[in-house]
């Protein structure tokens, strides 16, 4: 009866330390060609109005050029979704740089006190959709969309709201943070 006292004992060890083990890949820095893009219509290809309607519908928007050319533009991304920029949650270096903030925030804006991830178009070959990745001076995103001119692992597209913020950043080389699903 010892015996299998043991065995017991130590297959329960064994058992606990498979639990509380780490089973997730660590996250692998690599070098990356950022560019950015935005849901205007020079970034996504679309326009206002049909020439079939003589450009009078003007409230709709349609593809302009590619495979789609002439469908209906819904500004959602490949997998879906609509794309958002990264948002940092009330847990930030904002928090900490201006606390003086804290009350306007948690009650006029309690929608951000959760961080969110931004947009992230990659080839999907080689990220698929949902891997996480953080990007230094933009801050955490999943892959959601492919774009059309990224190829290959080492080109990524960020999403940002703004046609202007999107400019300004322009084309960067960074080491990205990349955390496999």
């Amino acid at each position: 009866m010892h015996f299998f006292q043991k065995k017991k004992t130590l297959f329960l060890l064994i058992l606990l330390c498979m639990l509380c083990s780490a089973c997730a890949k660590p996250p692998v820095s690599r070098l990356m060609e950022t560019t950015a893009y935005c849901g205007c219509s020079k970034c996504c290809s679309w326009e206002r109005g049909s020439w079939a309607y003589l450009k009078l519908d003007f409230w709709n928007r349609y593809v302009s050029a590619g495979k789609g050319a002439g469908r209906d533009y819904t500004g959602q991304t490949a997998s879906g979704s609509y794309p958002n920029e990264p948002e940092e949650g009330f847990f930030s270096m904002d928090t900490i740089q201006r606390p003086w903030m804290i009350p306007t925030r948690l009650i006029f804006f309690p929608w951000y006190f959760l961080p969110e991830d931004g947009t992230i178009a990659a080839d999907t070959r080689y990220y698929p959709f949902g891997t996480r990745m953080y990007v230094p001076g933009w801050g955490w995103g999943e892959v959601e969309d492919r774009g059309g001119a990224i190829k290959g692992p080492d080109r990524i597209d960020l999403y940002f709201d703004s046609h202007s913020d999107a400019l300004l950043w322009g084309r960067r080389k960074l080491s990205v943070i990349i955390e496999k699903p």
